[in-house]
């Protein structure tokens, strides 16, 4: 198959889920072209491995870079339809049409981003890569730049906080016109069929992870009593970490032998540099910043217990379960989370970890006692949620699954709700 994936930007280390799904079709033989609608990101201090071995910048493409003046941005847009005259580009001229498209025509983002897309313009399935992507192949689709069957996954702040933001109708004519769709979680499939989206256009298709490169060890008490707790991810709202700081700092008095590894970057290390100094726990708690997939295996391979404390931010924006957790989980760590978006779905309380309500620093601070007190609960939770990733969130079992959708999506010959597998329908992924 030939398949363009459609991505906001590329390469993202953060979103190692995207690449596990390009790197999976790669190595079932399939032709895959990356499409960054935004460009590369804009700080890229790190390369996730993956990116170099299966060279995958050679398979990326990015748009133009559109000019601040106006003026100039237009006699650049016109230049570059008539230098690619050749390769079709006075389709370019239907994404001009003010009736349809004139909120966005000022800024001719869509004019830029086009030209890419005509070095390679018919695929078998276009896939968008979180939901707000989906309405920009949808244009391009129906103004005859691209062709091929569109499926849209949606991964979290896609289907809470847009939604906020633009209203419940904003994916009214993908739901319509958009072949098939994935969720990657129940919590967010629910959310998007009570939107209008078809319940048979749409299955749980989870963000999976290589669980051979997390090797399961059981916990055990350390012998020198020195208990290490680790909490991997952004340092944005939704990710709660303050709230695991305070919790932390609560019990550190009656357990001074901790230690506790916040991993990861974001627009909040500032204020967690701050709030670590004035709770006086900065022998206890460290921001270790960015780490690759390796570092953070070597880093969790030493912990004894693991914390995601998800909430609802400010602006809507929500979670699916987390591939920090499923990675944690995957290596025999008991975990501590919240009762928040899909993560439930992956945590199962008191068999795999806990879950506490959002927002509660005390209830994080209980549970972390409680695991501290009954180390003899650490082998089995980590048992059982090794098993739940191995069952559910497995890569390889995923690609396959990926693909079988793919394949089943290409071969019918009516609406996917009649003749695709009626186990994905109904949404056993």
């Amino acid at each position: 198959m030939k398949i363009a994936f459609l991505v906001w930007r590329f390469p993202v280390i953060s979103e190692a889920f995207i690449l596990n799904q390009i790197t999976g079709l790669i190595d079932r033989g399939h032709e895959v072209h990356i499409h960054a609608v935004n460009g590369p990101p804009v700080n890229m201090p790190k390369v996730h491995p993956a990116v170099e071995k299966y060279r995958l910048m050679e398979r990326t493409y990015y748009p133009p870079t559109r000019p601040g003046n106006y003026l100039w941005r237009l006699l650049k847009g016109l230049r570059l339809i008539f230098n690619n005259l050749q390769r079709g580009s006075l389709d370019c001229l239907k994404l001009l049409n003010f009736f349809r498209y004139g909120h966005q025509i000022t800024s001719l983002k869509a004019l830029y981003r086009a030209i890419p897309l005509l070095s390679d313009r018919s695929y078998d399935i276009i896939h968008c890569q979180f939901g707000t992507i989906g309405p920009v192949a949808l244009k391009f689709r129906q103004t005859g730049i691209l062709s091929g069957k569109i499926i849209t996954t949606f991964r979290g702040i896609d289907i809470s906080r847009h939604i906020q933001e633009q209203g419940e109708d904003v994916y009214d004519e993908l739901f319509v016109e958009g072949d098939f769709f994935f969720a990657n979680c129940n919590f967010f499939r629910d959310r998007a069929i009570k939107l209008g989206c078809d319940p048979n256009k749409i299955v749980v298709h989870g963000s999976g992870i290589d669980c051979s490169k997390f090797a399961f060890k059981s916990r055990l008490f350390p012998n020198d009593g020195k208990i290490n707790i680790a909490t991997t991810g952004r340092l944005v709202e939704k990710k709660g970490i303050e709230y695991a700081i305070h919790a932390v700092a609560k019990i550190v008095e009656t357990y001074p032998n901790l230690e506790y590894n916040i991993i990861g970057d974001g627009e909040l290390m500032k204020d967690f540099q701050q709030l670590i100094a004035e709770l006086k726990v900065g022998n206890t708690i460290k921001l270790l910043g960015w780490k690759d997939s390796s570092e953070i295996a070597n880093i969790l391979d030493r912990s004894h217990i693991f914390i995601a404390p998800s909430v609802t931010a400010a602006d809507g924006n929500q979670d699916a379960p987390v591939n920090t957790l499923k990675e944690a989980m995957a290596m025999g760590l008991p975990v501590i989370s919240t009762f928040h978006g899909g993560i439930p779905e992956l945590v199962e309380d008191e068999i795999s970890g806990f879950l506490v309500p959002e927002r509660n620093a005390n209830a994080i601070a209980e549970k972390l006692r409680m695991i501290i007190e009954n180390p003899e609960l650490w082998g089995e939770m980590g048992k059982n949620g090794r098993k739940k990733v191995e069952e559910k969130y497995d890569m390889n079992k995923l690609n396959d699954e990926l693909v079988s959708v793919y394949e089943q999506l290409l071969e019918s010959k009516v609406h996917p709700s009649i003749s695709l597998d009626r186990s994905l329908a109904s949404h056993h992924i």
